[in-house]
């Protein structure tokens, strides 16, 4: 059965309202400091805009968990942080080899590879900086908590595993079990450290908590189903970025499996079922982003 959000939950307004208080908090994470080009090149990329969803995911589930969002700010900065360093690596030449993200010249194609190799390094460590020395009023267990989570999140166990698999699977018959593992570690692990991290801050129960990282693997296999739909099916000017990379690359995609209408159903289905184990909680928020991430067009 579909789960719905509230008729009475703005979420156009809950969405803006969150992603203004993000950027604000991401405008003061990188202060005046040396060197200044190596800063200038980490604000080129942290501040080129974007949907924010992971930073919101993260003060959603702390406010479910009962937390203030305020505390989960410095986290959720560190994992747009994280994020960020993601994209600025996967434009690499050795990479995905992109000359465009979010509507601009991607870092390298500004500042050089290895100014941009620096400038990702500089912000997954200043990632863990925000949560251990930034993160005032949380107690230090939690802290360490978030710190376990965000370190399986970007290294070998997630981000980093998923995409060193991608690149191996280039040009090669891949079937959908190892699709999902991609998709699973280079895009839903960290999706999974935003709202499990929000959760710890706030002191979560571990019912709560398993079915977040339940929520979370659904929304994180969507989320990339439809990522490979746009792929195909939307613009370079509508998506920021380089359309038709991966049938470009000869990569295999849920389209290449599944088809558009199967992929479709198929991450329709995986957003029923994320919600569905949030039914027992007042999570209006997580709900309405699980939806957005199907209905999105960018």
């Amino acid at each position: 059965m579909a789960v719905t959000v509230s008729t009475t939950f703005n979420f156009a307004a809950y969405l803006e309202a969150s992603r203004q208080r993000v950027e604000a908090a991401l405008e003061s994470s990188l202060a005046p400091e040396r060197p200044e080009s190596l800063r200038e090149a980490m604000r080129y990329s942290l501040l080129a805009g974007g949907k924010r969803l992971r930073p919101i995911l993260c003060l959603a589930a702390c406010e479910l968990a009962g937390g203030d969002g305020s505390l989960a700010m410095p986290t959720a900065v560190a994992l747009e942080m994280v994020h960020t360093m993601s994209l600025i690596h996967d434009d690499l030449p050795a990479m995905d080899n992109d000359d465009l993200r979010r509507g601009r010249p991607t870092n390298h194609k500004v500042y050089g590879e290895a100014k941009a190799i620096l400038a990702g390094d500089a912000l997954l460590t200043r990632a863990f900086e925000m949560v251990a020395l930034r993160s005032p009023g949380v107690p230090p267990e939690r802290l360490l908590a978030v710190v376990g989570e965000l370190s399986l999140a970007a290294g070998a166990p997630g981000l980093v595993g998923g995409q060193v698999v991608d690149l191996e699977c280039e040009a090669k018959q891949v079937d959908l079990d190892t699709l999902e593992y991609i998709h699973l570690h280079k895009t839903g692990a960290l999706l999974r450290a935003c709202v499990v991290s929000g959760a710890l801050i706030a002191g979560a129960s571990e019912p709560l908590l398993g079915a977040l990282r339940t929520y979370a693997r659904g929304i994180g296999l969507a989320f990339q189903i439809i990522d490979d739909i746009l792929d195909l099916t939307a613009s370079s000017e509508v998506l920021g970025k380089t359309a038709g990379k991966d049938l470009a690359a000869d990569k295999t995609t849920y389209p290449k499996l599944l088809g558009l209408e199967e992929s479709r159903r198929r991450a329709e289905d995986l957003v029923q079922e994320a919600k569905a184990v949030l039914q027992p909680w007042e999570a209006q928020p997580l709900l309405a982003l699980a939806d957005y991430i199907t209905s999105r067009d960018r």
